[in-house]
């Protein structure tokens, strides 16, 4: 909502103390709220001598109070936490904000669910949690000229994108392991079409060059999506004599473990191990596991407030990168 004098419903909301959906809600007359609380915002408009600008009315308005939050139908059980973490942020921002939520899930190219929540009119916005290389949700967001955010980096342009900065804290870790005289590294890595698995991988290449290591080709394994080629990787990276086995996430880790332990490698002595994803999965491991901790939780309460602002008419496009923790345990030592 703007008004004559250019005053916004989040300058409302912050003298009033109240949230901006609560003032959509009043002026909007739809929604969950009391007659004490909509005279207020009015009372508070009459008082500065603010006048409605019809025009923009549809920043008022959300028709819903609804957001959707689209999770990818094919996680697997290991990957489980981390959108649990992110639904639950998301979850308690958008309570506190007086919004709803529906989960939507989508499957590789198929959208078919998250087109029929749009065109029903269902959501006011949709929170993306898993950021593509081809990225049909957020190309048919963008066409629908549907307010969104993205859990992660796009390559699409102009969109609010909430991540971790994972490029920086994938080059601190081979850094600090290469000063510890680790010189000799294999990679383990999963989808190439996951944007996530790029900017791990090029702060990966960061952390070599830093520190004058040449990697060998050989060394390199990603598109690793089956058992079969996890043990594949290993084999050639013990093979190649690798002092440490790099990990992209939590899950090849559990997986590369769990072949190492079945040959009857010992961690740290034989091979080192680290991962460039931490989870509830690493940290039952013993010897504990070198990782990166990522505040999940955040990210979804961050992506959160985000949509709900540009639903209100805020700005799209902003790039909000979140802290990391570099986390050194036994399986590197």
């Amino acid at each position: 909502m703007v008004f004559s004098n250019k005053v916004t419903i989040s300058d409302i909301a912050k003298a009033l103390n109240v949230s901006q959906s609560t003032v959509s809600r009043a002026l909007s007359g739809k929604g969950r709220i009391s007659e004490a609380t909509r005279k207020r915002v009015y009372d508070y408009i009459e008082d500065h001598n603010f006048t409605l600008s019809n025009f923009a009315n549809k920043f008022a308005q959300p028709k819903n109070f609804t957001i959707g939050v689209v999770l990818p139908a094919e996680q697997n059980l290991v990957e489980l936490p981390f959108f649990q973490g992110v639904l639950l942020g998301i979850c308690e921002s958008a309570a506190t904000l007086d919004y709803d939520v529906i989960v939507i899930t989508s499957q590789g190219n198929d959208i078919s669910s998250l087109v029929r929540i749009i065109d029903r009119s269902k959501v006011d916005g949709i929170i993306l949690t898993r950021s593509l290389v081809h990225d049909l949700p957020a190309e048919f967001l963008k066409g629908k000229n549907i307010p969104f955010v993205v859990i992660g980096s796009t390559k699409e342009k102009n969109i609010t994108e909430i991540d971790n900065d994972h490029q920086e804290a994938c080059r601190e870790l081979i850094s600090i392991l290469a000063m510890k005289g680790i010189k000799n590294f294999g990679l383990i890595g999963g989808d190439t079409e996951h944007i996530v698995t790029g900017r791990r991988y090029q702060g990966f290449l960061e952390g070599l060059e830093q520190n004058s290591i040449d990697m060998d080709s050989e060394m390199i394994f990603t598109n690793v999506n089956s058992q079969l080629l996890i043990d594949h990787a290993v084999k050639k990276l013990m093979e190649n004599k690798a002092d440490c086995i790099i990990c992209m996430d939590d899950f090849l880790c559990t997986s590369v473990l769990a072949v190492l332990s079945n040959e009857g490698y010992r961690i740290p002595e034989d091979i080192k191990v680290a991962s460039f994803y931490n989870s509830s999965y690493l940290e039952k491991y013993s010897p504990p596991i070198t990782a990166l901790n990522f505040n999940v939780k955040e990210l979804g309460t961050t992506a959160c407030k985000a949509l709900i602002e540009e639903i209100h008419g805020g700005i799209s496009g902003n790039k909000i990168l979140l802290n990391y923790e570099v986390v050194l345990k036994q399986s590197t030592k």
